[in-house]
């Protein structure tokens, strides 16, 4: 009797499927198993200010910037902020500016609401002539939120632009949404801009930079 084949032995008489078997358990005898490869994911630390958006150029709005919004704002390499509250500015932000190198322009304007306060129009000329200059870019814009004192804001900057004022106030409502004001419509709408118009052409700052 002929001795019988062990089973890594003689292959001769094994089914093809047997044979595969053998191969694969002898392949990974020889060779270690493969490690995976691990990735690691690293989280996104660049978050913008709530209601942050590029108006033109190097102009930009948004909500007031906090802590957690300084990496995202580095970004920008900003030159200059604009702010449009009559708060004082905290001391963590005013940290940001010195060590970033970056301009500060405080205009307190209130906000437009019933029955008597209003901004004032002279205000906004002034501000324009520190947001329009180029020498000030990039400049962000802020008040609280970002919504109403800085939406008027823009509101002017569009009427530079001959934006039609349907344009210019559904932009406005998209940012001021959900408490639109109908006086911050009403403010842009009646804005006198001829004396913006004329000291903004004598710096050659129009047309404004899409």
């Amino acid at each position: 009797m002929e001795p019988q084949n062990s089973a890594l032995g003689s292959t001769k008489d094994l089914s093809s499927e047997s044979q595969y078997l053998i191969n694969n358990q002898l392949e990974l005898q020889q060779s270690p198993p493969k490690i995976p490869r691990t990735i690691t994911i690293v989280p996104n630390t660049y978050n913008p200010p709530d209601n942050f958006a590029n108006v033109a150029g190097k102009i930009y709005r948004s909500s007031f910037p906090r802590p957690e919004n300084f990496s995202f704002l580095q970004r920008l390499k900003l030159k200059s902020i604009v702010v449009l509250i009559p708060e004082p500015y905290p001391a963590e932000n005013q940290k940001f500016l010195q060590d970033n190198n970056i301009q500060f322009f405080q205009v307190p304007i209130s906000g437009n609401k019933e029955p008597f306060i209003n901004i004032p129009q002279e205000s906004i000329t002034e501000i324009l002539k520190t947001v329009l200059n180029p020498e000030n870019h990039p400049l962000l814009i802020h008040c609280n939120r970002g919504k109403h004192r800085t939406g008027c804001l823009v509101g002017c900057i569009r009427k530079l632009q001959n934006w039609s004022l349907t344009m210019i106030f559904d932009e406005y409502r998209r940012f001021a949404a959900p408490k639109v004001r109908s006086l911050d419509q009403q403010f842009i709408e009646l804005y006198e801009d001829m004396e913006i118009i004329d000291y903004a052409l004598i710096n050659n700052w129009l047309p404004v930079a899409w």
